[in-house]
């Protein structure tokens, strides 16, 4: 571990001693706590791989080092009054030892498990009547080629852990893909059947120690290259579909035990909704709270961490659009053309602090109007710009 970064000048003796949250990650997301925890006098430290790593960059208190080490995580969560994440990979030992070290987490190691191992959260909400689609864990292609004789080719196969924006998920049509794709994993896969899906939807839900919980709207969530390009809000789905996806968010954070902020991405399939995964942290999902909803999922992050009341949920437009930008081909910054996309009426746009590389998530804008439709255009201008790709 090295020196604190961007350290807090101390705290007055005179005043209430500020809180302080620690965040393992410093990416975007740690970018936007920070953001947010500013005007709560909140002070977030975060354990940054490096100096250059977004949150840091945005000037939140780090110190540097590697999530992997359990002494590392001790050290961190030694001046912290509660530790929550912007990511799913730490070990869940080590998050487990935190906690008997008489460490606070939100959420808990046991809820936490839900969003690290896809496995166990299809078994464990299998089991509790929540709907999850069929599968089975496959550890040799002959698992893949006796699922997919019961729900036909193509399957898809899911590592249990570490997968994110497409990572770790693969569709295959044969016993030789499902082969190439298990050899890697010690724990084997999941397996799935290609559902036939008409829309993806998300729902943020915070929850304090207490079971108060706060939901937000459901929004619609659109897939490109198995990452999260556009996102619609409210969801363009009739009233008994939206409520039941809010119902069926809360039950199962509140059947987990879940605290701080969880999105729930629900699958809409001829057979009904299905759960798709779980987030135990700030989701793309849920960008557009930080103008389109009275309190962003970013402050309600930190609120939840603290245990302090949630703040209202609705949205504060009829209709708002976020387009995430995505690095462009030729390698390009889409910093090169802020002020061009700044000048688009409307639009908010969010730039991340990171390096540009073809295909990788650099921001994100997001625009409100009176429908989705002039929302979406004002959206997709500006990110078209900052892409380079705008005509």
């Amino acid at each position: 571990m090295t020196d604190l970064l961007n350290p807090r000048p101390d705290q007055s003796g005179d005043a209430p001693r500020r809180p302080r949250v620690g965040i393992l990650g410093a990416g975007q997301l740690a970018r936007m706590d920070q953001q947010a925890a500013i005007p709560l006098d909140v002070d977030l430290r975060v354990l940054a791989g490096g100096p250059t790593d977004a949150a840091v960059l945005a000037g939140a208190e780090a110190i540097v080092g590697d999530h992997h080490d359990l002494e590392t995580l001790r050290v961190f969560a030694q001046d912290v009054d509660v530790v929550t994440f912007e990511f799913e990979g730490v070990d869940p030992a080590h998050l487990r030892a935190l906690e008997d070290d008489g460490h606070r987490l939100v959420p808990t190691p046991a809820a936490k498990l839900f969003a690290q191992d896809k496995l166990h959260q299809r078994r464990e909400l299998g089991r509790a009547g929540f709907p999850v689609p069929p599968f089975e864990h496959a550890r040799v292609a002959i698992d893949v080629a006796e699922f997919a004789a019961r729900f036909g080719w193509p399957v898809v196969l899911k590592a249990p852990r570490g997968g994110y924006d497409g990572r770790g998920v693969a569709v295959v049509s044969t016993p030789v893909e499902a082969a190439a794709f298990l050899e890697p994993l010690a724990d084997g896969a999941l397996v799935e059947p290609a559902l036939s899906i008409e829309r993806e939807l998300a729902v943020q839900v915070a929850r304090t120690s207490d079971g108060t919980t706060a939901a937000y709207p459901v929004v619609e969530t659109v897939q490109q290259d198995a990452m999260l390009r556009e996102l619609i809000a409210p969801a363009e789905v009739d009233d008994a579909l939206a409520r039941e996806a809010v119902d069926l968010a809360v039950r199962i954070v509140d059947h987990i035990g879940a605290t701080g902020l969880v999105a729930v991405e629900l699958f809409v399939t001829p057979d009904g909704v299905l759960i798709n995964e779980l987030a135990m942290r700030p989701h793309n999902s849920g960008h557009h709270t930080i103008e389109a909803a009275v309190t962003s999922q970013f402050e309600q992050h930190v609120r939840a961490a603290l245990d302090w009341p949630l703040g209202a949920t609705e949205l504060v437009a009829p209709a708002a659009v976020t387009v995430n930008v995505v690095g462009p081909e030729d390698g390009s910054d889409p910093r090169a053309r802020l002020q061009e996309a700044l000048a688009v009426p409307g639009a908010h746009v969010h730039l991340y602090g990171k390096t540009a590389r073809p295909g990788r998530k650099l921001g994100h804008v997001t625009a409100l109007g009176p429908g989705v439709a002039t929302a979406r255009a004002t959206a997709w201008r500006a990110a078209n710009i900052l892409e380079g790709t705008a005509a």
